[in-house]
């Protein structure tokens, strides 16, 4: 099992709101993956958008309980993220994804959980690809 479990807007999404798509995926994911799950905050800003104002409440609780945890600081990373979003702009990737691809460099034993097949184009340190988990 892998030592960091990042989660994007998408697989929050697919876990706070019964009716996406994938929810069912999501929730089984939620029940293989130790916790706290790391994000970053344009995920969580992504997720907020996307819940809307009934989704939102859940997202806190997982906060509030630290079960989903911001564990990247942008300003730190600011130039290798912008080196991704320049890589991929052709995609295009945001700034959340390239905020994930970064802490997949610079966590140990990494696994991303997402519904964005997005993740299985973008590479971690120039050709590796990133260790993630996605609906079939």
């Amino acid at each position: 099992m892998a030592e960091n479990v990042l989660v994007d807007a998408a697989f929050l999404v697919a876990v706070l709101a019964p009716q996406d798509s994938h929810h069912h995926w999501a929730i089984a994911q939620s029940t293989r993956h130790a916790r706290p799950w790391r994000t970053c905050e344009a995920a969580l800003s992504e997720t907020t958008y996307l819940l809307g104002a009934r989704g939102t409440p859940k997202l806190i609780e997982l906060l509030r309980r630290r079960l989903l945890v911001v564990a990247f600081t942008f300003a730190d990373n600011c130039n290798p993220v912008l080196d991704l979003m320049h890589k991929y702009s052709d995609v295009p990737i945001s700034l959340a994804d390239a905020c994930l691809v970064r802490m997949s460099e610079i966590v140990a034993d990494p696994i991303v959980l997402t519904t964005d097949s997005d993740f299985r184009i973008y590479r971690r340190h120039g050709r590796q690809t990133i260790p993630s988990v996605l609906p079939t």
